[in-house]
């Protein structure tokens, strides 16, 4: 089938071999290749270290080293995780169109893996260009292996492009990848605990969306995962306790609000139940948010506690640039309730 364009959607967390014999193939058949780059924008974590541009350069570097004519033939478009299929596709479809001419012919190219290629079957108005894949790389077997090593690449270097062994030897040094290596610590140890269990565990969480004269209160995370985020005030539902009042719990733990019960309740005015089987790095977790909009002339007194190494109301129109130091899926949980997205 002859294409004008191809997209390639992948998170490349890191770009390996199999993913540049990938684009060497794509390359082959389109005169064009638009690189869809997933977890744009998320803050770092284990599952995804590397932000968009480092990203984009670790690609740019490998193809230039291949044949450096084709770089100019690649379009990079970021796509965050709404954690919403038809949203997700809606944002790809948009990304994709802001860089590919009108009147060009696009195609979807990629091979199904496993159960994660099944987005593959989500765009039927572009063709699939079905491709077997190059070797059984795996970028969740490389990051395993980098962060139970503490950076070092002589295990993985032959799986990598030579310019990626160059930039993460050089990253293993950086402060960023201490946390991770802390992070991903901590989850193994934290999946260990729950291995015994009878059944795969599920979770439930609580989380408060408190929003008071233009501003959203936020906690800053003390421990793993994701230390340092900037999150919504909350934590896991206690044996014998309702969610609304573990909600109001960890609000009043992590961040002493100074509003009472009664106040809350009757300024709870909407609730919403995030469940995406992928929201949580530490597993099966449901997460039961609560909207509290107070009716407030000036913001109440807050005093992290807790879980909370630090708490901060922080005015709404900020909070979407804000992506990147944000937790898991905490920014579109703000967007579920204050429709951020409809005014960014």
């Amino acid at each position: 089938m002859q294409t004008d364009t191809l997209v390639y959607i992948g998170r490349f967390q890191p770009f390996h071999n199999g993913h540049l014999a990938m684009l060497q193939q794509a390359l082959s058949l389109a005169g064009k290749v638009v690189l869809v780059l997933g977890s744009a924008g998320a803050a770092r974590s284990s599952k995804n270290p590397f932000s968009f541009d480092e990203r984009k350069a670790m690609i740019t570097a490998a193809l230039a080293a291949w044949d450096a004519s084709r770089v100019a033939d690649i379009r990079f478009v970021g796509v965050r995780d709404y954690y919403d299929g038809q949203r997700w596709v809606a944002a790809v479809q948009q990304a994709v169109a802001a860089v590919v001419p009108a009147v060009a012919s696009v195609g979807l190219f990629g091979h199904f893996k496993d159960a994660s290629s099944s987005y593959l079957g989500d765009f039927p108005a572009w063709p699939l260009v079905h491709q077997a894949s190059f070797g059984q790389l795996n970028a969740a077997d490389l990051r395993r292996q980098w962060f139970e090593v503490g950076g070092d690449t002589a295990a993985i270097a032959t799986q990598l492009p030579a310019a990626l062994v160059s930039f993460l030897q050089q990253f293993a040094g950086s402060t960023a990848f201490a946390d991770l290596q802390a992070e991903y610590r901590y989850l193994q140890h934290y999946r260990q605990v729950w291995s015994a269990a009878p059944y795969p565990p599920v979770f439930v969480t609580v989380d408060a969306v408190v929003h008071c004269c233009g501003h959203v209160l936020l906690i800053r995370r003390a421990g793993q995962p994701g230390r340092g985020n900037w999150a919504l005030p909350g934590g896991f539902l206690d044996q014998h306790e309702r969610v609304f009042d573990a909600a109001v719990r960890e609000l009043n733990e992590e961040t002493r609000l100074d509003v009472t019960p009664a106040a809350l309740r009757s300024a709870c005015a909407d609730q919403a139940l995030f469940d995406h089987p992928d929201r949580s790095l530490r597993g099966r977790t449901l997460s039961h948010a609560f909207y509290f909009k107070l009716p407030l002339a000036q913001l109440p007194a807050i005093t992290a506690a807790d879980d909370a190494a630090s708490a901060q109301w922080m005015p709404v129109q900020q909070l979407v640039a804000m992506e990147s130091t944000l937790f898991e899926d905490h920014l579109m949980i703000l967007d579920r309730f204050l429709h951020l997205f409809d005014t960014a």
